[in-house]
């Protein structure tokens, strides 16, 4: 004899409209909202600067189209733009500040988190830290009556007697230009390499330190060959926020660079950068096409940062991919 029984509802089961109640009063949806909304602010203040940007070059882009990047003109009396010369006085300071600052910062931070001692490290650290937040004004003034003078006196004879042969050191020296420029980034942006790669630095576990010193190798062997590998990506990540302010970086470069809107081989000879243009010239701007093209020069700081970042997140990709692959 086959008895049936009826399936009964699970009475234990929540409705829809209590989960949804009781996901509410646990706060998981109210935190999700309100963070997706604190994210979205991000891309919405991107998007209106990039509008804002591109609106308010209409008219240079709609006059010199593509041109505007390639040419090296700029004659505010005849609304003659280009923007090469700028271009090649941000990019050129900007990585001749990392290739200066980069030896020094990572140096730096190695000894702080691996060398020095804990008091000892603290006190550089809090003093590295306070450089940080120093005005670039004041390292535009302070560059006017010290590194200038010894630009123009020593520092320059000696390398143009050294290297003269090369094009990049050839010339008068007056002091300012590209090199006096890019001396003034690189002590700027060096405290933001050795902040975030000492904190690389620290975060890699005590294990690997001890693993090594255990199999016979020296505190230097250990720091170089174990800690700085395992926390490279943290430093290429502070070289690269080093690159960025160095991209952006208006006062301490206008002071010192000679603000010559015309491209020069050698470093010793003035020039511009993209900030500094823009910060000097838009107050002064009349007309439509004036104001216009140092709009557009903003676009194209945007957009070259934005190039470069990139190509900086993919190299970290890669260089990880890379070091996946070998372990």
């Amino acid at each position: 004899m086959t008895s049936t029984v009826a399936a009964q509802p699970n009475s234990d089961k929540p409705g829809l409209g209590t989960s949804i109640a009781r996901r509410l009063r646990g706060g998981d949806e109210v935190a999700w909202l309100i963070t997706l909304l604190f994210a979205m602010s991000v891309l919405a203040v991107t998007a209106l600067l990039v509008w804002e940007l591109w609106e308010g070059s209409a008219l240079s882009r709609e006059k010199f189209g593509f041109g505007f990047i390639t040419s090296s003109l700029w004659n505010p009396v005849t609304d003659e733009f280009g923007a090469y010369p700028f271009i090649y006085g941000t990019v050129l300071t900007s990585v001749l500040a990392l290739v200066i600052s980069v030896p020094i910062g990572v140096g730096a931070a190695v000894y702080l988190s691996e060398l020095a001692s804990g008091k000892w490290s603290d006190a550089l650290t809090f003093l590295v830290e306070l450089l940080a937040a120093v005005p670039s004004v004041i390292f535009g003034l302070l560059a006017i009556f010290t590194l200038i003078p010894l630009m123009r006196e020593y520092i320059g004879p000696a390398l143009k007697s050294a290297f003269g042969f090369l094009p990049f050191f050839t010339g008068p020296v007056y002091g300012i230009g590209y090199l006096t420029a890019s001396l003034v980034l690189s002590i700027m942006i060096f405290p933001y390499i050795i902040s975030v790669s000492r904190e690389a630095l620290l975060a890699v576990p005590r294990e690997q330190r001890e693993a090594a010193l255990a199999l016979g190798a020296t505190k230097w062997e250990s720091t170089w060959q174990i800690v700085v590998p395992y926390a490279r990506l943290g430093i290429m990540g502070s070289i690269f926020l080093a690159f960025a302010r160095a991209l952006g970086e208006t006062m301490a470069v206008t002071m010192v660079i000679g603000n010559d809107p015309s491209v020069h081989a050698s470093l010793f000879a003035p020039g511009y950068t993209i900030a500094a243009v823009i910060a000097n010239e838009f107050k002064e701007a009349t007309g439509d096409i004036y104001p216009a093209a140092l709009v557009e020069l903003g676009l194209v700081l945007f957009f070259l940062t934005l190039i470069l970042n990139g190509l900086a997140r993919l190299l970290i990709v890669l260089t990880t991919e890379k070091g996946s692959a070998k372990a």
